[in-house]
């Protein structure tokens, strides 16, 4: 998750020096910071995926369990 994090702190650098040199109503400062957002957005929906629900967490710790066998149909 640190990788992104310090993408997405590198990317607001460059939109903030793209936006000194081209103007903030420039298109080109308008791309660089939807690439930033872009990144944010990516590390919300990884963030929200990591997130497991009580069964998924017990079945990881007891994958034997008769409520965690899974039936080839």
């Amino acid at each position: 998750m640190s990788d992104i994090q310090n993408k997405i702190s590198e990317e607001v650098q460059q939109a903030r020096d793209v936006c000194d040199t081209t103007g903030d109503n420039s298109a080109e400062c308008a791309a660089a910071w939807d690439a930033v957002e872009e990144l944010q957005a990516e590390a919300s929906h990884q963030k929200q995926g990591e997130k497991k629900n009580s069964l998924e967490k017990y079945c990881d710790d007891n994958p034997e369990a008769a409520e965690c066998r899974v039936y080839d149909e």
